[in-house]
């Protein structure tokens, strides 16, 4: 990791610990043992990226943390909702380093606990904004609902994908990332611009803006997927091969490879007992395809949409702030 990029996510983790303080605060209550499991991953740590891009849209356009402060952390709770149900799906054991919720606290509690936080995010919006227009409360609530079920349908669209024998297309993948990541990486620029109380143009630009950083955030997650640092990632290396993540750097690594290349990944991959040097051959094939450089560039693609989505408005902390994000995202190597 480079000096630009452990500096920018010094000041992600910055920000974090306001939007955890407020965020902690909505997650207190009896049963203890239901708002602790609810609390549980919050406090294990997270980039709140999603957050951020609240409360960062909300002063582009004229206003404050303060302002954006409930929406920000109702978007919070929103995602982990579905990462709390999404390890419970998928039978995964650790995040973050850490057991999972249903893993610690076992499935009834975690399903409860996602469950509470799915119902505390509205409720934290609608009491937060009960007093301003009705125009702005309820553009919100519609806002982080449409981002639910957006996220709902993304998530079937992943595990009909898993389940069929066929390899999607890119078109195909890219909308199933844009409803189930995306959506509320537009959920959260554009709660911000209506927490800011501006114009449905504003709302517009800053969505399209989200929606593009969320496009090049999962495709480079994906990519780290299979080439991150294992201790960075706190991932098996090739995790993403061994259990058949039908990603796009994989699918167009497959595409690309021919002869014994091809047979190298197939033999890894969604093949849970492939050895350790078959695992580190197929990512070595992956790698030496160019995979990196094809997908960074579609990143950067989306990162371009981006910038030019927001570029009407005047240089400041804010914008600034935003594309220095932008910029995160599309080069992180974590």
């Amino acid at each position: 990791m480079g000096v630009e990029e452990r500096m920018k996510l010094n000041k992600l983790a910055r920000n974090a610990k306001k939007i955890d303080s407020f965020l902690l605060s909505r997650l207190e209550g009896e049963p203890h043992g239901l708002y602790r499991a609810a609390r549980y991953m919050i406090e294990y740590g997270g980039k709140r990226l999603r957050p951020y891009m609240v409360v960062k849209s909300c002063e582009l356009l004229g206003g404050n943390a303060k302002q954006a402060m409930p929406s920000a952390a109702a978007i919070e709770m929103i995602h982990n909702f579905t990462l709390v149900h999404d390890d419970i799906m998928d039978n995964d054991e650790v995040r973050h380093g850490v057991p999972t919720v249903h893993v610690k606290f076992g499935i009834p509690i975690g399903i409860l606990a996602g469950d509470l936080l799915f119902s505390k995010a509205f409720e934290t919006i609608s009491s937060a904004y009960n007093r301003m227009p009705n125009n702005v409360g309820l553009a919100l609530v519609s806002n982080l609902a449409r981002a639910c079920r957006d996220v709902c349908e993304g998530q079937v669209l992943d595990i009909t994908m898993a389940q069929s024998k066929r390899m999607p297309s890119e078109s195909q993948y890219i909308k199933m990332i844009e409803k189930k990541t995306s959506s509320l990486f537009i959920a959260s620029c554009a709660m911000g611009a209506i927490s800011a109380k501006r114009a449905d143009s504003d709302v517009r630009r800053l969505s399209t803006f989200g929606r593009n950083i969320g496009i090049a955030f999962q495709i480079i997650d994906d990519l780290i997927g299979i080439i991150g640092d294992p201790k960075l990632t706190k991932k098996p290396v090739g995790n993403d091969i061994r259990e058949g993540k039908k990603s796009l750097p994989i699918l167009m690594a497959i595409r690309r490879a021919t002869g014994h290349e091809r047979k190298t990944i197939l033999g890894a991959f969604g093949n849970s007992s492939v050895s350790k040097n078959e695992l580190e051959k197929a990512v070595g094939v992956i790698s030496s395809l160019g995979i990196e450089k094809t997908i960074r560039k579609k990143a950067i693609c989306h990162s371009s949409t981006a910038k030019k989505s927001i570029s009407i408005y005047d240089d400041g902390p804010a914008k600034n702030e935003l594309l220095s994000l932008l910029d995160f995202v599309v080069e992180r190597s974590l």
